[in-house]
């Protein structure tokens, strides 16, 4: 099983184990760098100046000032000064990681002097040589912990990025599958309505098909509704849950055209070239896009006969709706002041493919959709036309 990584009290933990571990290592080098060695007060002050640190990250300023003040006793005490100079940087680059730059520099201060008194009382050490070391060694430390501060504020300002921009992700998919349940509505409602007028129309005279008509009408309701619920609860903003089942797709292009043909619209499908999984967004922007056409077609060319014909290339799948329109004016608009071509350009757009709907050379309408099947074919641009 993997591990996730430390806390940060646990590392701190460690940190500040190896550092006291490494004090005492050099602690016991002090007879031979001709300094007094550590007795029970020396060992006692060496662990107050490096334990201390297992609190830098959640309290960096304090510790640096306790790490500073036992350093000061320490060196007081005539013990080696270097035995604790490891804690003092580390105290200062943790400051400088997590405080304003003049907090840093305050303790720099308080760092630099500590420093110079140790090499004011040792005598042994030049001057000049401890006055750079005490310029020197901080400045270091305050440049780094501030590449490290600026670093962690540039990964949190990414990562917020991020997930502003998965929120606004979610949101336009949200928004896409509303204008979707338009498309939903107005396809099952429009072959609803066909068969319960054709079911009263024969309920007398011919009950068997009044029958089966209201049977459609039953099926073609129910799944609606499932579509419904599914679209709905995608829009809820507060459930994480996928919806109940999966999204239509071509596979299921022969059930619509059923149900339109059951309805009084005479309606074929053909299909050319080896059927094949889509990627599933481009599977249901071509299903919604035939439904879309299809209902058009019944609520303007009632009658007319349909023709639905689904192509599979080696890079793309098209999709066309033709209808010969003899029961309206040829130039009537396919969608009556609604939002079913807007819908179909903005799929077709989404998906890098081209979309073209008018009248035909011969009477009625045409609805032609062309979408590419991998990124690396999807053309540029708006890849609508009319």
């Amino acid at each position: 099983m993997r591990k996730g990584p430390l806390r940060p009290l646990a590392a701190d933990a460690l940190v500040a184990t190896a550092l006291t571990g490494v004090a005492v290592l050099l602690g016991q080098e002090s007879t031979a760098q001709r300094w007094p060695p550590l007795d029970a007060a020396g060992y006692l002050l060496l662990a107050l100046a490096n334990l201390p640190a297992v609190a830098r990250s959640r309290a960096p300023v304090a510790v640096c000032l306790v790490v500073h003040a036992v350093w000061a006793c320490y060196v007081t005490l005539g013990y080696w000064p270097v035995v604790n100079a490891s804690a003092s940087m580390l105290a200062i680059y943790t400051v400088a990681a997590l405080r304003p730059l003049r907090t840093a520099a305050l303790c720099a201060v308080l760092m630099s002097g500590v420093w110079i008194y140790a090499g004011a009382i040792d005598g042994r050490s030049g001057m000049v040589a401890v006055l750079a070391q005490a310029a020197g060694f901080p400045l270091v430390l305050i440049h780094f912990g501030h590449l490290t501060r600026r670093s962690a504020e540039l990964a949190r300002r990414l990562a917020e990025e991020q997930r502003e921009r998965a929120l606004r992700a979610v949101a336009e998919e949200r928004g896409r599958i509303a204008r979707e349940l338009h498309d939903v509505v107005a396809h099952h409602m429009s072959v609803i309505s066909v068969q319960a007028g054709l079911a009263r129309f024969v309920f007398d005279s011919d009950p068997g098909t009044a029958r089966g008509a209201l049977a459609h009408v039953a099926g073609t309701s129910q799944e609606a509704l499932e579509e419904m619920r599914r679209v709905l609860k995608v829009l809820r903003a507060d459930e994480e849950s996928a919806p109940a089942g999966p999204m239509p797709g071509l596979h299921r292009l022969g059930d619509m055209v059923d149900r339109v043909r059951a309805g009084g619209q005479p309606v074929t499908l053909e299909v050319d070239g080896e059927e094949r999984p889509l990627p599933p967004g481009v599977d249901l922007c071509a299903y919604r896009v035939v439904q879309e056409a299809l209902t058009n077609a019944v609520k303007h060319a009632p009658g007319a006969a349909t023709r639905v014909h689904l192509r599979y290339g080696r890079d793309h799948v098209a999709v066309a709706v033709l209808d010969d329109g003899r029961r309206v004016l040829s130039d009537k608009p396919a969608d009556s002041g609604g939002h079913g071509l807007i819908g179909m350009r903005e799929r077709a757009k989404l998906y890098g493919g081209t979309i073209s709907t008018g009248p035909r050379s011969d009477g009625g309408w045409a609805v032609r959709l062309t979408l590419p099947t991998s990124a690396r074919t999807a053309p540029t641009g708006d890849g609508t036309t009319e």
